[in-house]
């Protein structure tokens, strides 16, 4: 549990540092007295979601993959593993980024967006989408540190850019008179920031990136693409099912959308510590994995989700009472009060469930099992999402929410039965995989991850 608690705690301090700050950027933007332009805010980001959830899905297969080659104790293995994920990172990025540019008013259509609202929505993202493979970097160098064991340097990479956009997002917003133009400015400088702190803390402080060799990562390719393939599809059903639900409340208008784009501010800011455990637990998970410590693996994932029930209650309760001072802070009216209050007051507690799924995700990623998270994201976001918003849309916005909630129950309890059914199996598996080589992801004597040294380097994650 104190693992648990460290990697957590670290992570979570620069994680939920950029949500603050996005939550502050989406309060200057509400200050202009245009609900367009909150409105424009909520469709951007709910189509920036699909960036991040790659990226998030790459640097998932990045710590998964160096964590294990650390936890065997072959560091140059896990030096080239560093350096060919981050060159895998940036095509993938960049590929998805200028597939997604000549298309942003397509898609901002699709979710509802029209006239000045989907203009100011356009722009924004103009600007922002050619920094995807900045943000894809800066997830990765921060997913190589907490495989590291270093979840200090890990967190400075994510304070650091919560730190610049707090100074930055006033200066183009108001200070240079940039409107909606300015917070996009904002937003690609502090990706940048991202990247030289990472790059700091990865290659300056522990030298964990290798020599580029093309021959190896095209070699690599194929056990990457094993575990970074699921890992986002697995991330992008969220914003599958988030982009259903922005389509739904679009219907009532654009204060049920503003209403909407607060709740994607706050949920991460009120919720982010269990965004953050989901990335944390992992290198714990993957180190003893590939150490064979197994009943640790077990303790790792049962106390993950003891903190995850505790975490949640108590933030759903405070949510509870602070729901009039948040609708007041974003100076929200009709719907889109009404929305920001039902959230917090119901609609919150259910987040419990979704917590429960990223640790049970997060176990599935790390201990070879990647397309059990693929198929319990994607049916949170189909089967948990579309008739249950379908029902929910008879009551109108407010429905439409509560609908969304109600649908990760199942899943979540699901995803957690599963996860330690397949914990149960990783001493055969890893049996197997020292008899038969090539035949299982785990590191050992006969499998890539390792040279076959005795594994124990890192499992304590006391640096």
């Amino acid at each position: 549990m104190r693992h648990v608690v460290v990697m957590t705690a670290t992570s979570s301090v620069g994680l939920v540092s950029i949500f603050a700050v996005d939550a502050l950027n989406l309060f200057y933007i509400s200050l202009l007295g245009q609900q367009e332009l909150a409105a424009a805010i909520g469709y951007a980001a709910t189509i920036m979601f699909f960036s991040v959830s790659i990226c998030i899905g790459i640097s998932i297969a990045t710590a998964a993959l160096v964590g294990r080659a650390l936890g065997a104790g072959d560091q140059q293995r896990a030096r080239q593993l560093a350096t060919s994920s981050l060159f895998y990172l940036l095509v993938l990025s960049g590929l998805f980024a200028m597939a997604l540019y000549p298309s942003l008013t397509f898609l901002l259509g699709l979710l509802g967006a029209e006239g000045e609202t989907l203009q100011l929505a356009v722009s924004f993202m103009q600007i922002v989408v050619p920094s995807i493979p900045l943000l894809g970097l800066g997830m990765c160098l921060g997913a190589l540190l907490r495989a590291r064991g270093d979840p200090k340097r890990a967190m400075y990479v994510t304070l650091s850019g919560g730190a610049a956009a707090l100074v930055l997002d006033p200066i183009f917003i108001f200070g240079l008179d940039l409107g909606i133009v300015g917070a996009a400015i904002a937003t690609f400088c502090v990706r940048v920031v991202l990247v030289i702190v990472g790059l700091w803390g990865v290659q300056g402080v522990h030298q964990m990136l290798g020599r580029f060799d093309l021959t190896a990562s095209i070699r690599d390719a194929r056990i990457f693409l094993a575990i970074a393939m699921p890992a986002v599809m697995t991330q992008l059903a969220t914003p599958v099912g988030n982009a259903y639900v922005t389509g739904s409340i679009a219907e009532f208008g654009d204060d049920a959308v503003a209403g909407w784009a607060i709740i994607g501010r706050l949920i991460p800011v009120a919720f982010g510590v269990t965004f953050a455990l989901s990335g944390a637990v992992g290198p714990i998970l993957s180190q003893n994995y590939g150490a064979r410590l197994f009943p640790r693996v077990t303790s790792t994932m049962r106390d993950a989700l003891t903190f995850t029930l505790i975490y949640c209650l108590s933030i759903w309760a405070i949510l509870a009472v602070a729901n009039p001072w948040i609708i007041g802070l974003f100076d929200a009216t009709g719907d889109a009060a009404s929305l920001v209050r039902i959230f917090c007051l119901l609609v919150a507690g259910s987040f419990l469930f979704n917590g429960i799924l990223f640790v049970a995700n997060a176990a599935f990623n790390n201990l070879g099992f990647a397309i059990h998270a693929t198929l319990f994201n994607w049916g949170r976001a189909t089967l948990g999402v579309i008739p249950f918003v379908q029902v929910g849309k008879a009551y109108g916005a407010e429905g439409v929410l509560i609908g969304w909630g109600l649908g990760g129950v199942v899943f979540g309890v699901g995803a957690a039965l599963a996860a330690f059914r397949a914990i149960k199996t990783l001493p055969e598996r890893s049996r197997r995989d020292d008899n038969e080589p090539g035949a299982g992801l785990p590191p050992s004597a006969n499998s890539p991850f390792t040279s076959g040294k005795g594994a124990s380097f890192g499992v304590s994650l006391k640096d």
